[in-house]
Order: C-alpha cells, then sequence, then structure tokens
C-alpha cells in the first residue's frame, strides 16, 4: 500500500494531503480501485502559469469513481501551488528556483528543494507509473508533444516509450533529462512521460478534453480501466536542439511551433539595444520545430527555440 492509500478503502475516492517542510500541504485525490492492480500518479502544476493540465486533472477527479477500475490513481492538480495563485513564471515564489531544476530535492533545502522532496517521498514509492502534464508558459509557443526518457534503465525506458505512443500528439521525444518530477522518477525506476499541451499561459476547452483524453488513455494501456487504447499517428524525434541565448538581447523568431524546417534555414535573430544582429540560429538539420519562447527580451542562457529531427523507421 503506497502513502497516498493508507486511509483510502478499496473503491472510494478521497483528498489526501502530502506534507512539505515549513511550507503548506499538497493536496490531491487517490482513487482506489475495487481490485488490485497498477498504480499511476499524474501531476500537473509544476509551473504556476501551466493551466492545460491543472484544469484536466480537476474535471478528471470529479468525473472519474474508483469502482471499476483495477489498481489506484492518484490525482495531483497543483505540485507548485504557490506559482499557480501567484501567477509566477516557472518558479516556486519564496525563492524563484524552478521546481523542475529541484530534484533531488532536499528536506533542509530551499522551498523548491523541499516541495521536490516531499513529491519524492509521497508519490514515488508504491508508483508504477508517473505522468507530468505541463504547457508552454506565458512565453512560450509550442507543438503538442510528450518526453520519454531514454537514461534510464531498459526497461523502464521502453515501458516509458510503449506508454508514450498511445498519447494523442504528433511527436514523442527521446529526452536525456534526469533533474525533474518525471525524470528523476524515472532514475528511481519509475516509468515515466512528460506531456506538453497548450502554450503562451493559456488554455482551452479543446486542449483541456484532449488533455483529459490521454490520461483515459494511459489509464487503459495500464489496465486500470477498461476500453479500447489508442494508437495515433507519431513521429519520433530522435535528435532535438535545445539553443539558448549567448548574451542578453531582442529574440525575432523566423519560425512558428510546428513549422517544417530545412538544413541551414534561418530559425530567429538576437539583436543588441543598437539593432545589431548578435546571433544568428540557423537549423543544423530538417526538422521541425517543437517551441520556441515568444519574449521580445530574452537573456544569457535562456531558451530561444528547440527543434527536433525524427527517423521515418520510427513512425507510428
Amino acid at each position: 500500500m503506497t502513502v497516498w492509500e493508507k486511509d483510502v478503502s478499496p473503491g472510494e475516492k478521497k483528498w489526501v494531503e502530502i506534507p512539505v517542510p515549513g511550507g503548506e500541504v499538497l493536496r490531491g485525490m487517490c482513487l482506489r480501485g475495487a481490485s488490485s492492480g497498477p498504480r499511476l500518479v499524474v501531476t500537473a502544476g509544476v509551473h504556476g502559469c501551466e493551466y492545460v493540465g491543472v484544469e484536466a486533472l480537476r474535471r478528471l477527479i470529479k468525473e472519474l469513481e474508483p469502482g471499476e477500475m483495477k489498481g489506484s490513481v492518484f490525482l495531483l492538480p497543483l505540485a507548485n501551488p504557490q506559482g499557480f495563485y501567484a501567477g509566477a513564471k516557472q518558479v516556486v515564489p519564496e525563492d524563484k528556483v524552478n521546481l523542475n531544476r529541484a530534484f533531488p530535492g532536499s528536506p533542509q533545502g530551499s522551498a523548491a528543494f523541499r516541495l521536490a522532496w516531499a513529491l519524492e517521498q509521497t508519490l514515488y514509492p508504491g508508483a508504477d507509473f508517473l505522468a507530468d502534464l505541463h504547457s508552454g508558459d506565458c512565453n512560450e509557443s509550442l507543438q503538442p508533444l510528450v518526453f520519454f526518457p531514454r537514461e534510464g534503465e531498459k526497461e523502464v525506458c521502453r515501458a516509458a516509450r510503449q506508454a508514450a505512443q498511445v498519447l494523442n500528439v504528433p511527436y514523442r521525444v527521446a529526452s536525456t533529462a534526469k533533474n525533474g518530477l518525471y525524470s528523476w522518477a524515472v532514475q528511481q525506476k519509475i516509468p515515466a512521460l512528460l506531456i506538453e499541451r497548450g502554450c503562451q499561459g493559456l488554455w482551452s476547452e479543446e486542449e483541456v478534453k484532449a488533455c483529459q483524453e490521454d490520461v483515459l488513455g494511459l489509464l487503459c494501456h495500464l489496465g486500470i480501466c477498461s476500453g479500447p487504447v489508442p494508437a495515433p499517428l507519431q513521429r519520433e524525434i530522435t535528435k532535438a536542439w535545445y539553443v539558448e541565448g549567448e548574451e542578453e538581447g531582442f529574440w525575432y523568431p523566423q519560425v512558428q511551433a510546428g513549422d517544417m524546417v530545412k538544413k541551414g534555414q534561418l530559425l530567429g535573430v538576437v539583436e543588441n539595444l543598437e539593432g545589431s544582429v548578435i546571433c544568428r540560429v540557423q537549423a543544423e538539420s530538417d526538422g521541425v520545430v517543437l517551441y520556441h519562447t515568444t519574449a521580445l527580451g530574452v537573456g544569457k542562457n535562456e531558451p530561444l527555440i528547440a527543434y527536433g529531427t525524427w527517423d521515418e523507421k520510427q513512425t507510428q
């Protein structure tokens, strides 16, 4: 039995509190199936202005019933409630640290690291799968996609990749990240995914419903719920380029998220205050634009654009 199941009876759904050292408790919903089976954790709200997943989980909490489930589901709509209510871009307001860069956490660290520690201690033990829901923040435009791990035990990565293939997004991206909520879970031998849908700090009914369908697809794929398992057409991004600013300046993208690009194509430029071009971003390969910042002002080492290429053999 997991920490989040211990006070929940079979066939019951119940709000569960997660204590955070030196902070306010987090609240999530546990739906414990009538019979035993896999355990799925779904989180959202790691970044305060990424709304699609937050709203999708709130609705699923109301709509899902555990009576016919096999196993358990834990839904955490707000992993960073302070950031959500303050409208804080990417960080925990108290310490200005990106929660998705705070894993592994520490009970003695600053706010983001204490929050990460609480999530690790509560959500990871006993979880058979974890999905973390994200969107493009208020300064990001992106193409719906799913990140799956490439750094981890072979069977863990394989299970995550198989699950990624049931999501209704056009691209799945192999990732080498290790220090986020989902990627650190992979290092703890838990198959996990990061799903991106929606952007620019906005949300729509269509995006929320699509996100709900993603979660329902995972439930069926894992065998927690009965129903058809989706098999959408996807391309697997086998190599991606993540371009950061070399120095602060004014960013002018020349492409949009989802655009197909050719090797050598100009993707954007950074200019200084006087109007001189200080950075030109050109595609190193044919591929697709995954996301880019929409901010006019960018700082040194801040993300500008990401694009990737695929192998047609990996198309599903």
